[in-house]
């Protein structure tokens, strides 16, 4: 994994790479070419993962000095094209995966897309014919940034890199600032919080001919993947186990494939869990023991130290504990601010980066993650809201009840709490759901500014207008919504997160969940594969059945390096909370509705109403404005 930019048309300055040296920090390439375009360079910050040798530095020249390669990532499966590719008479002067990727494209063309199993993002130059080609890899794993004006096109790994280019202004997008400060949601659209920075969609790429393309002109971005949808074909239960299992467990096989030492982020949840306690069973008798690294707050309600302990006890691996008190959020909150380069939903971002520092500091360049399962697999509780719409739809009445019973005996939710969404729809719901008398007070209107009203989603909400994006439908079944979330709604801005905290540490993380072999498997399985009952993810229990410690594997909880925030925010850092929150209405008097934002704030913090992560992102809102210096 690895920093890259590339520009065409704009001066060529080496400092655009260099803005992204913690990326790679064992070496940097830089190479300049010119075209009737204007000048194209390619820029390289390497973090040696596979061959560690100055021959797979990058950017990478092919033998007949035609093609040129700059690489951020991981082609897990380059064993086995390279012996395909020498098959085909391909001699290689590397072990690393970058030169099997180069001469897959040199073989197969855009064909090579198909082929890799792997997190990516990279371009590919042809001196000769003076074309570039750049592709992001399926689930937008690895990032792609980019800024277009009439002075030329450049992309990088992060929109730090961007900043300085000519004509990018330091503007608030504020339709994204509204999606961000109304519902935490972010990286859902190519926007981005910058107006003038643009992200390269998940299983996108651009090909560009310089012989007549010039700056200016529209970008020829194509789609060459797309997630699959439910395809009716009936697993049984242990069918469907069965074959989870074994994707899973190859793709933990690839995933392990390092020169350097590999560990993996444990927060004692299914996902992770199950990460951990199958690198067990690959890992080499004898070989050194692995590192898991969790985030712990011991004495909170969030601390989960004791799920982590039957993961190690259950694995041998070694465990490693960071945690930090309520001080460290404010100390640090412009670090990570500056290491996200856009603004971030919760406090849990920064025990992310945390456990990812911590790897740096015990020489761990690899850890392994278990971001994706819950959007593949339905895991998250809203995802109820679409199981019980089809249970409700389709008349369901007894699943619909032990639905209801189960999640009301594990997690304290009334029939009420989890059919609230649908008593304004349904209105023999509503009668017997709502008593007669039954009021809600309405939150004060914080986002209630003139301003903010003009960019309020044109589609009604940020969950249409990710649907309208992408050429969906408001999902109407669990089936839809996985694809919704694995596609926009939210993995691209976890996996954001995960990028920004690992690489500010030259850490390498790593997904498995994410093999796009497993996603499709698991987005085409029906409903009952992921939520029966109050059970979610219900393929991955099965498949984990035998393996994972028992209270594991019945956990219901969704956690995932949860801080408690409700009680830091209400004890220890309310003064903080209230005095960043007070900055953010200064530096920015005319966005929010100002008495409003304080009321709602106050009756927070004093548990008036219920305790949601709005006030951090009022708080980082300004943390983010100020660092960056941005203009509304």
């Amino acid at each position: 994994m690895c920093g890259i930019y590339i520009s065409i048309g704009f001066p060529p300055d080496p400092k655009h790479i260099e803005a992204v040296a913690h990326r790679g920090p064992d070496g940097q390439g830089w190479c300049v070419f010119e075209s009737p375009a204007g000048p194209v360079a390619l820029g390289h910050r390497r973090l040696s993962i596979i061959d560690l040798s100055e021959r797979a530095s990058e950017p990478m020249q092919s033998t007949d000095g035609r093609h040129w390669l700059t690489f951020n990532g991981e082609i897990y499966n380059y064993l086995e094209l390279r012996e395909e590719l020498r098959a085909r008479g391909v001699t290689f002067r590397t072990e690393s995966d970058t030169e099997v990727l180069l001469e897959s494209f040199r073989n197969w063309g855009r064909g090579a897309l198909d082929r890799l199993v792997g997190m990516f993002a990279f371009a590919l130059w042809d001196d000769k014919e003076k074309r570039l080609f750049l592709a992001r890899d399926r689930l937008g794993i690895k990032p792609i940034v980019y800024h277009a004006s009439p002075h030329g096109v450049a992309f990088g790994s992060e929109i730090k890199q961007l900043l300085d280019l000519s004509g990018f202004g330091r503007r608030v997008n504020l339709d994204r600032a509204h999606n961000f400060l109304a519902n935490g949601i972010t990286d859902h659209l190519p926007s981005t919080m910058f107006a003038d920075a643009f992200n390269l969609e998940p299983g996108h790429c651009v090909e560009f001919d310089l012989n007549t393309w010039r700056p200016g002109d529209a970008l020829p971005i194509s789609t060459y993947w797309s997630p699959p949808f439910p395809d009716g074909v009936q697993w049984s239960e242990a069918e469907a186990a069965e074959r989870f299992r074994e994707l899973f467990f190859d793709s933990i096989r690839l995933h392990m494939r390092a020169d350097v030492r590999v560990g993996s982020c444990l927060s004692g949840g299914l996902d992770s869990s199950s990460i951990v306690c199958a690198q067990a069973l690959s890992w080499p008798p004898g070989a050194e023991k692995l590192n898991a690294i969790s985030a712990v707050f011991p004495g909170t309600a969030v601390d989960e130290t004791s799920f982590i302990n039957q993961v190690i006890g259950a694995t041998g691996f070694t465990s490693e504990r960071v945690t930090f008190d309520p001080d460290a959020v404010m100390s640090d909150v412009d670090t990570i601010v500056r290491t996200q380069d856009e603004p971030y939903g919760s406090v849990s971002i920064h025990a992310q980066y945390r456990v990812f520092e911590r790897a740096r500091q015990l020489g761990v360049k690899v850890m392994l993650d278990g971001q994706g399962a819950d959007e593949i697999l339905g895991g998250y509780h809203g995802c109820f809201q679409f199981h019980y719409a089809r249970l409700i739809r389709q008349l369901e009445v007894i699943e619909l009840i032990q639905t209801l019973n189960e999640r009301k005996a594990w997690h304290g939710l009334s029939w009420r709490a989890q059919l609230a969404p649908y008593t304004s729809r349904v209105p023999v719901l509503r009668r017997f759901l709502m008593p007669p008398n039954a009021a809600i007070t309405p939150a004060p209107d914080w986002m209630g500014s003139a301003l903010l009203a003009q960019h309020e989603p044109r589609e009604g909400s940020s969950l249409a207008q990710a649907a309208a994006h992408v050429g969906q439908a408001i999902p109407r079944s669990l089936g839809g919504y996985c694809v919704l979330l694995a596609r926009t709604t939210n993995l691209p801005m976890l996996l954001r997160y995960e990028d920004r905290n690992s690489m500010a540490h030259g850490i390498e993380a790593r997904v498995p969940f994410l093999d796009h072999r497993l996603v499709e498997f698991a987005l085409r399985l029906g409903h009952q594969h992921k939520i029966v009952g109050g059970d979610t993810k219900r393929v991955l229990r099965r498949a984990m059945a035998d393996i994972l410690p028992m209270p594991v594997l019945q956990r219901r909880d969704k956690l995932g390096f949860a801080t408690p925030e409700e009680a830091w925010f209400k004890g220890p850092m309310r003064k903080a909370v209230e005095a960043g929150i007070e900055d953010t209405l200064a530096l920015y008097p005319d966005l929010l509705a100002a008495d409003a934002t304080r009321q709602y704030a106050r009756q927070m913090l004093d548990g008036a109403r219920p305790f949601d992560f709005s006030l951090w992102r009022i708080l980082v809102f300004g943390v983010w404005g100020k660092a960056y210096g941005m203009a509304l």
